[in-house]
């Protein structure tokens, strides 16, 4: 699946606080991947995920869904009867 960027503001001090007392830099960026998984399965309708994850698979397994939205048919109405 394609990766985007995401970025935070953060004070400086803090963030200098956080590397020094991590043991490295990947240890960060793998707390923030685990909280950012963490708001997506809280946030995200399972079936969403599902969809999600079969298109990330090449949906093999899973059914194909159209990505257009439905467009209902247009019902025709009786003509109204102006005889009376």
């Amino acid at each position: 699946m394609n990766k985007a960027t995401v970025q935070i503001s953060f004070e400086a001090e803090k963030l200098r606080a956080i590397n020094q007392y991590m043991k490295d830099e990947t240890e960060l960026q793998t707390e923030l991947d685990t909280v950012l998984q963490a708001l997506y399965e809280k946030h995200v309708p399972a079936p969403v995920r599902e969809y999600i994850e079969s298109r990330d698979t090449g949906g093999m397994d899973a059914p194909k869904r159209s990505t257009r939205p439905a467009v209902p048919a247009k019902q025709s109405r009786p003509a109204a009867d102006n005889d009376e």
